[in-house]
């Protein structure tokens, strides 16, 4: 399903005297925030004047935030980029959550995790059995947010009952 908005990661910090923020993105790597030019925080939506990576993370001059203590308020906050700011096909883990799955044409369960490993993602899909797919192409053969399904291929192991 998709969602208005995605959580993208949390202000855990003010950098300098000018009101910019430091913020540990959710996402695969900092560089994900760059492509958006606004935020929410809160009810309240923010332009984001400057975003620029540091490390893991992102410093972030944010509209109507010019001080170190408009910054420091908004230290511990979750910020949220718009859906329709990311880029075409781009799926986020927490819009798969909930996604019917299917095999061959046959429904074989509901998504109910993502599971972030060093290799790969790896999705857990409960129906009558589990499972454990890697995000794969290999396994995942498309997924469809707007029908809320996605078709997977299966293999003997992915069922976590199976010896």
């Amino acid at each position: 399903m998709k969602l208005q908005y995605l959580e993208a990661g949390e202000i855990v910090t003010t950098h300098g005297v000018r009101g910019e923020v430091k913020i540990l993105p959710w996402a695969d790597s900092p560089e994900f925030l760059l492509d958006f030019n606004r935020v929410l925080i809160g009810t309240k939506e923010y332009k984001m004047e400057q975003c620029r990576v540091q490390k893991s993370c992102n410093l972030v001059k944010l509209s109507g935030v010019d001080t170190m203590e408009d910054a420091q308020a908004l230290r511990g906050k979750v910020i949220k980029v718009y859906r329709e700011d990311a880029p075409e096909g781009l799926i986020f883990a927490a819009e798969l959550e909930g996604i019917s799955v299917y095999c061959e044409g046959v429904c074989i369960g509901e998504l109910t995790q993502v599971l972030d490993y060093p290799g790969n993602k790896v999705y857990v899909v409960k129906g009558e059995y589990e499972y454990m797919i890697p995000a794969v192409k290999q396994f995942v053969l498309s997924t469809d947010l707007d029908n809320n399904r996605m078709e997977v291929r299966l293999i003997e192991g992915m069922r976590t009952d199976e010896n």
